[in-house]
Parts: C-alpha cells; structure tokens; sequence
C-alpha cells in the first residue's frame, strides 16, 4: 500500500486518475447525447412522420423515461455484481441505440432508438465508483470533474451540432454518437483502474433502508428541482436571448463564456469553502442563487438586454455547477457503503423525472401562458427547495484513508 496521504485536501495519484478517467466516459456519453439535442427538434421533420410533433416530442423525451425507470435497478445491480459490468452494458445499451436511431427510417424509430438509449442507465454506478474510490475529504473535487466534464459537452455541442447536422445530418450524429459510447467502452475496460474487490461483494442494495433516510430524500427532491429548472427555463432562454437582439446561432457567444467563467467562481469559491467546513452554507448559498436568477429573467420583461442575460447565465451556471458537483457528493456520503448505488439510483431517477417534468411543464407553460410564467414556476420551486434544504447537516468528512 502507498503512504497515507499527507494533505487531506489534495488527490492522490490514483484518486486523480480514476477522477479524470470516469469524468472521461461522462464525457465522451454526454457529448454523444448533448449533440443531438439542439437540432433534434429541426432536424426529425424530415422523418416520414416527422410532422406530427407530439411523436417527435415523444421522441425527445422517451430517453428521460427510461432512465428513470432504469437507474435504481442498475444502480442495485452496481451494488451487488460490481460498478464495471454494469457500465459496460448501459454503455452497450446506448451505443445499440444510437445504432438504431442513426437506422431509423422513420420518427417511430427514432423513438425506438431513443428509448434504447436511455435503458443505458449508468449514472448511479458511475458516481458510486467514483465514490467508492475516493475519500470524503476530496469527493466533491472528484464530482465536480465530472460535473464540468458534463457543463463542457453541453457547451461543445451549441457550436458543433448545427455544423454537423448541416455536413451528415442527424442520422450521422447518431452513428458519431455510437462511436463515442464504444469508445467510452474501451475507457472502461482499458484505462480506468480497477474497482476495490469488497464492492463486487456487496448485498442486495437497501431500497427501503435509501428512501427513509430524511437527509437523503432531502438531496433526491433537490436535484429534480435543479433538473426541472435547467430544462424549463431552457424552454424561455433561447428566446429571451434573440429577443435581446442575438440570433440563435450566436448564442454560444453568451452561452460558453458563461460556462468557463463560472467554473473559475466555482474552483475559487466551492472547494476552499468545503475545506474550512462550510458546505452548508455555499450548498444554501447556490439555491438562493438560482432563486435570485429566475427573479432576474422574470425583471427582465418584454425588453431584455443582451449583458444583463449573460450576466444572470453566469450566475446561473455558477450555483448549478456548485450543486452539481456537492449533491453526488453528499449523496455519497449519507449513505451506506454497501448502498451507494441504489442511492444514487434513486437520486439520478430524480434527476431524469426532473428533466422530464421541467421539458413537459415548460412547454405546455410557454405554449399557453408565455415565458414569464416559466421564470415565475421555477422561482417558486426553488424557493421551495431552499425551505426544504435549509434544516440540512453537511456530513462530517472523514479522515485520510490509504489510497
């Protein structure tokens, strides 16, 4: 065994590459699954059906659903036969869906395909791998990797996937979208490090133990908040934006500066806060900043101004990325060892609910009571997870374990 790790706040070698290395396969997924998104909607009225547009809106959202229906399960599963083999297969399952909806000839196909990409549901056993590896000391820093490894495929796709989809079309970005699930596999099985020996040991996942725990229940309603949010106000943003007078294929121009500079208030805020033990109040902190940003969209009326929505993104993206990266973490932390993965099962089935709650909710908002309204659900929402989240107790860190 290598020496204990003298600075309690620092990655070891290993927790730096198993870090890094899992952030990688969120990546590689998440880029495959973003590039699609922003001219999914444009692009599938080509389909033969394509003109019947809650078919491609069940098309869009379908991945959502199973998700949700498939995280717990494959996070009990992660518990009990081991993180790797379960990986590998929801990466499987995603790359034979992306196979299928680059196929497609037709929008039920499509919806096909999507519904097999979302059966690969790897979010709980990847964040309990991570967790499994990884002391409590420098959780929150392994979980921000992957969160800013997701914030920056989200950003890559807004510049890439109107240029691809005009070169090979979406049935194109679907088999590039193949190639990088196969390609996170071959992460898996050839660079990430084995996972310790005593979680493929591990018994059933406690599911009854998980959903009556207070403090974790606490963080499950959060992220669907979170995620409700992001999509809802995602539904009114794009618009606001070209409202200010910036057309839509200029608003990676808002968008990625916004995402890089609220990763620099993050890296200087979130972790050195953690470290002199105050996790409460930057998690709080980060609610009321989201809550100060729908506030901020609502204010801005029929008149908006191009910096002062760039302004309110950046703080938007600042208290995301924060919760983004604490909430796994303290996930991890709350719960048994031996549970980690049906914990986080749940706690990513919260998280794609919220995704389809805020899509579903969004729209029929803006369809019939415009984007305002949008702005005025999220606030209330988050205002009433902050009332939720304000009797939380940041779990103590334990001390330096040998790596």
């Amino acid at each position: 065994m290598p020496a204990i790790q003298t600075d309690p706040n620092r990655m070891t070698a290993g927790e730096r590459r198993v870090s890094f290395s899992l952030a990688s396969i969120f990546a590689l997924r998440m880029l495959g699954l973003f590039l699609v998104l922003p001219v999914f909607a444009l692009e599938a009225r080509r389909y033969p059906g394509g003109d019947d547009a809650a078919l491609v809106g069940l098309a869009m959202g379908v991945y959502g659903l199973t998700q949700a229906l498939l995280q717990i399960p494959l996070g009990m599963a992660s518990d009990r036969w081991g993180r790797k083999p379960v990986i590998l297969l929801g990466l499987a399952l995603f790359a034979l869906g992306s196979g299928v909806a680059a196929w497609a000839p037709s929008v039920q196909w499509l919806v096909a395909g999507r519904a097999i990409q979302g059966a690969g549901a790897i979010s709980a056993a990847v964040t309990a791998f991570l967790a499994d590896v990884t002391r409590d000391s420098v959780r929150t820093k392994a979980m921000a990797l992957v969160g800013i490894s997701i914030a920056l495929m989200f950003a890559l796709s807004l510049v890439l996937a109107p240029v691809l989809a005009a070169q090979i079309g979406l049935s194109g970005i679907f088999g590039l979208t193949a190639a990088l699930a196969l390609t996170g596999m071959a992460v898996v099985a050839w660079i990430v490090p084995p996972e310790p020996a005593q979680q493929r040991d591990a018994g059933r996942g406690g599911l009854r133990e998980v959903l009556a725990h207070a403090g974790l229940l606490r963080l499950d309603f959060g992220v669907f908040a979170l995620h409700a949010v992001q999509l809802a106000m995602w539904m009114a943003v794009p618009a606001v934006l070209v409202q200010a007078g910036l057309a839509a294929g200029q608003h990676w121009q808002v968008y990625l500066p916004a995402v890089v500079l609220s990763f620099l208030m993050m890296g200087g805020v979130l972790f050195r806060l953690e470290r002199k033990g105050h996790l409460r109040a930057v998690f709080l902190f980060s609610i009321a900043l989201i809550l100060l940003v729908q506030l901020g969209l609502l204010a801005l009326g029929h008149q908006p101004s191009v910096w002062a929505a760039a302004a309110l993104l950046c703080l938007f993206f600042t208290g995301f990325n924060m919760l983004e990266a604490s909430q796994p973490s303290l996930v991890s932390r709350l719960a048994p060892a031996a549970h980690r993965g049906t914990a986080l099962g749940v706690y990513n089935t919260l998280q794609s609910l919220g995704f389809f709650a805020g899509g579903a909710g969004g729209g029929w908002l803006i369809k019939n009571q415009g984007a305002s309204a949008i702005f005025m659900a999220c606030a209330v929402l988050t205002l009433l997870w902050l009332l939720l989240a304000w009797p939380m107790k940041a779990p103590a860190v334990a001390g330096p374990t040998r790596h």
